[in-house]
Order: C-alpha cells, then structure tokens, then sequence
C-alpha cells in the first residue's frame, strides 16, 4: 500500500497535525475506521518514517519531520472541502471547530502575525483546544493550552464558523450574546482574527 493510498491515512495524518495522539484518543476521533485499520495505518506510517510513537504523559504518536512536510498538502485539501456544499449524509454533529482552526492556519496572515505571540483557547461547544501565533507562523492543537493563555473565548459552533469566516466580528458576537470572552481584551481579539482568517 502507498504511504497516502486511502483517505484514511490522509484523516490520520490529519489527527496528527493537531499535536501527539493517543490510540484511544484517534480511536475516538475517527470511530468509523476501527481498531484493526487504525493499528494497520500507524503501523505503516511508522514504516515509513511519517510518524513516530513518543512517550509524554502516556504513549501516543507524533508525526516526524518527515510527517511534518504533508502539513500544507494535507490543510489545503481540507480549505478545498470547506468551499463544498455541505454534504447531506454527513451528521452536522460529527463537525468539529477545532478542524476549522487547522484549515485556518494555512489562511493566516504570516505579515499580520510577524512578531505576534499569543496563545488562544477556544471552547467551542465540548471541544477544547488551541493556537499559537509565533512570529508569524500559527499552529492549531487539539485540547487546552499548555501554557498560560492570553485569550480564552467561549462560543458555539455556528459562531465559531461565522468568525472564522468573517461572516461576523469577534465584537459582534461578543455583544450579541453569542461567544464569551472569558479571558483577555476584544480589541487583542479582534486582532486575531484578522490574522487567522485573512485569506477566507
């Protein structure tokens, strides 16, 4: 099999672009391709060098260098999906923001960002996760920040899509009661956004 032969492999190399992964943890974020064909695919990639298992709080795998170079191939195939219409059979209740984050980090604005450091949590309906601007480069990650961070904002869904697709201003929907700030300024946040969703 090619090291990209099948669509899973690419969703999983997908989980991993969002930091290190447990078993039990892709397990849960890609129910329908089970045990045996998520333990063939790592396997396999680990063959071949696109990932690696690591130890930090408990195994999991993390992509390796190599890995690391199928991060904008892989992002832009999901930037072309997000401009298809939506398909019917998909359950609304299997979206996740933080995929939307991740499209995003191919469509910041690395001159917008250049010199920017800032750590965002987002909780998004029962997602948790974050990004990171550093000096121009943005990266998405599932699960809470793992340092301090200087904006946490609080929404739905819907809203964080809205943003994300500057449909509306993190102000807007501030004020209209449909995202909370629960940490930092609007202005520092309104900032953001404009780096994130520069190119949408």
């Amino acid at each position: 099999m090619d090291v990209l032969g099948d669509r899973w492999t690419l969703l999983l190399i997908r989980e991993l672009l969002l930091g290190p992964k447990r078993f039990k943890d892709l397990q849960a974020r890609l129910p329908a391709m089970g045990a045996n064909r998520l333990s063939e695919r790592l396997a396999m990639l680990v063959e071949n060098g696109v990932c690696c298992p690591t130890t930090h709080a408990a195994p999991a795998y993390e992509l390796t260098a190599l890995g690391e170079e199928l991060r904008q191939p892989v992002i832009a195939l999901g930037l072309w999906g997000l401009r298809l219409p939506v398909d019917e059979r998909i359950d609304p209740a299997s979206a996740r923001a933080e995929l939307v984050a991740l499209c995003l980090t191919a469509v910041s604005d690395p001159a917008a960002a250049a010199g920017m450091q800032e750590v965002i949590e987002f909780q998004v309906g029962a997602e948790t996760f974050h990004m990171q601007i550093d000096d121009g480069q943005v990266r998405a990650h599932s699960g809470p920040a793992t340092e301090p961070p200087g904006l946490q904002l609080q929404c739905d869904l819907a809203t964080f899509m809205a943003l994300a697709l500057r449909q509306i201003t993190p102000s807007a929907a501030i004020r209209e009661g449909r995202a909370s700030l629960l940490l930092g300024n609007q202005r520092r946040l309104t900032q953001v956004f404009k780096v994130l969703s520069h190119q949408l």
